[in-house]
């Protein structure tokens, strides 16, 4: 299975597209971003330069994935969501000239292993959204995600938690800590804030 690119989207010569992957319309994909085998990047999309991407991953129309993101295999990004990359955003010096590259640092955010970001949410600049964890439409998120955690809101917090099906897990009766799948029946345990799957 070969890439395939739209006529319409702008690849820099430079990125790197494992096998398999899908380039809609009007998508951008600037030098040096390197995305894995079997990624599909919907219409209107933007990988910033430099930016590492996975397999299986799915970047949804005109989602917005700024340098020097991170996104680990199997990581779904809704339609137009947002993960920025500056913690003090301005147009201009306190003197008002015009920023340029070497004015501010870039901190990108790090999205784990199939994880999902609902459509129209924000990652705040340096965040990290862990394993599995799944932010709800149109959250903010501004301080780390937990694994298997589920978030939502302005700013986002956790409000349950979530397996690898992305059903909310439901605590098991009698046995406080343990969480389980209603889907697939997997187990989970509950320590300090933190959620591990039982092997």
């Amino acid at each position: 299975m070969s890439v395939r690119i739209q006529p319409t989207s702008q690849v820099d010569e430079s990125a790197e597209l494992g096998e398999g992957t899908t380039i809609w319309d009007l998508a951008q994909i600037r030098e040096d971003a390197r995305l894995g085998r079997g990624c599909i990047v919907g219409r209107g999309a933007y990988v910033g330069p430099g930016v590492r991407i996975g397999d299986h991953v799915k970047l949804q129309n005109y989602a917005l994935v700024y340098e020097p993101a991170e996104l680990g295999d199997g990581v779904f990004i809704g339609p137009a969501a947002v993960l920025t990359n500056d913690f003090y955003p301005r147009a201009v010096d306190p003197d008002g000239g015009l920023k340029r590259d070497g004015d501010w640092e870039a901190a990108g955010v790090v999205v784990a292993e199939g994880a999902s970001l609902g459509a129209r949410s924000v990652c705040v600049a340096g965040v990290r959204v862990g394993r599995w964890a799944l932010v709800a439409a149109g959250a903010v998120v501004s301080k780390d995600v937990p694994d298997f955690a589920l978030v939502a809101g302005v700013p986002a917090r956790r409000i349950g938690w979530v397996g690898r099906a992305g059903v909310r897990l439901v605590e098991r009766e009698g046995e406080p800590g343990a969480w389980e799948c209603p889907r697939t029946g997997a187990l989970h345990d509950e320590k300090d804030g933190a959620l591990t799957e039982r092997n």
